[in-house]
This record gives C-alpha cells, structure tokens and sequence, in this order.
C-alpha cells in the first residue's frame, strides 16, 4: 500500500499568523485539523514539514535538528516574506521545542508549547521509540512481516546521530528559556507516556514572560493535538491567542 505522504500546509485567512510546529517522527497533519478551527476564526496558518518526517524512516536518521530548525526558520520566513508582521508560534512535542527556541530567536508574538520536553530522555528509550515508529510505518506500506523483519535488522545496521543531536538541542533550549519575553500558553497532558511531564513546570516557571499560563489536560496523551481533548484544546489557544495585543 502506498502511503500518502504529508505535506507542508499554509490557510491564508487574516493579517494575524500562526506557524505550527509538529513533533519527532509526527507530521503536519499532527496540526491541521487545529489550523483548519484557528483558519475559520481569521488566523492565517501555515505548517512547515521537517526534512525526513512523512517519509520512510530510513530518510529520518539520516536528518538532524539542524536541517529541522532550518526547515522552522524557513517557515517563519516564508510567513514573513508574505507580509506578516506577527507571528505566534504553536509547536507539539519537538515543535513545542522548537517554538521556545524562536521566542528567544527572532520577534514573535506568542508561544504554546504543547507537551514540549525540556528533561533528555536516555539514547536507549529515544532509540526504541524509533524502531516502533519504524516498524509501524512498514506495517502501514503493508510489508509482510518477513519483508519488515527483515529490513528492521538492516535499519538496526544504521548508525543514528540523531539522537545525541537531538538531546543536546533540548538541553540547549533548556538553558535559553529564561530567555523569553514572549507571551506564552504553557500545554501539558496529564497522561502523556512519551516526556517528564514536570517539562511544563520547568517551562512555566524559567520564563520570564509577564503574560504567561500554563493548562493540564487530565485526560489526554502525548499527540493532545489528536486526542480526546482537542475541542477543548482549540478553544482554549484561540482564547489565549484572541488575548493577545495584535496590531490589526
């Protein structure tokens, strides 16, 4: 089966702009259905799409956090070369990471990290979570399980430098929180398996922001952008970004 793969997304709408962010081994499509609720409320939103993700995994390891941020700032870029003068940035998991990151990097309006780690997770956990990921999206090509075993072993052959690369951004970004100024919505779910869920304490209290919140979602896991409690989710960011001081 062949699978549809992800693409980046852009709603054009309002003169206020959201850039969304998705996570580690997510999509954009991670954010499209809370970038379609912001679109009919006025919001122009527009998601960029990381190298290596939406692909097959082999083509993931072989990117990094670099080639990620670079795919970020190009996605503020592109919202800036189209004339937005504002822009908040709404980032999941890795997303959320990265969001924080822009606060204390270029202009922004706002920030809502949602269920963004600042604690590194060992290689070990971080390397697991990639052979599932891995082994899920064979599954949905719909490989037999000799075929996905087999090409499991030889993925298993590949050396990963993600990984490290990827803990020490975190821990960078978790040094340069207290960097930001920007107003944030501070989102969390209780049952989130994936992060230290204490990462949103840490987020809400190294800020410096004077307008700052932060929200615990008791029913909901790590993807909160896809759970249960989405409908609630998109109502309280819009109300936080209608909270804002726009300039239009």
């Amino acid at each position: 089966m062949k699978i549809i793969q992800p693409k980046p997304f852009t709603f054009e709408q309002g003169k206020r702009a959201v850039l969304f962010l998705h996570g580690f081994t997510g999509n954009s499509a991670d954010c499209r259905m809370l970038a379609r609720f912001l679109e009919k409320r006025g919001y122009t939103c527009h998601a960029p799409q990381y190298k290596g993700h939406g692909v097959p995994p082999e083509e993931l390891i072989s990117t990094g956090p670099e080639d990620w941020w670079q795919d970020v700032m190009d996605g503020y870029n592109f919202l800036k070369n189209k004339g937005y003068k504002e822009i908040a940035a709404v980032g999941l998991s890795l997303g959320g990471v990265f969001s924080l990151k822009l606060g204390y990097t270029v202009p922004i309006k706002a920030i809502v990290p949602m269920c963004a780690p600042m604690y590194i997770k060992s290689e070990e956990v971080m390397y697991e979570g990639i052979l599932e990921f891995a082994r899920e999206y064979k599954k949905r090509e719909g490989k037999s399980p000799a075929e996905i075993e087999q090409e499991m072993e030889e993925f298993k052959q590949t050396p990963m430098k993600t990984l490290k690369a990827l803990q020490n951004l975190i821990a960078d970004v978790r040094e340069h929180v207290e960097m930001i100024y920007a107003p944030t919505f501070v989102v969390q779910a209780r049952h989130d398996n994936m992060i230290n869920t204490d990462s949103a304490n840490i987020i809400y209290n190294e800020i410096e922001s004077p307008q700052k919140e932060i929200k615990w979602y008791e029913e909901s896991g790590h993807v909160i952008t896809l759970d249960k409690q989405r409908d609630e989710l998109h109502e309280d960011i819009y109300r936080f970004l209608e909270s804002l001081d726009w300039e239009e």
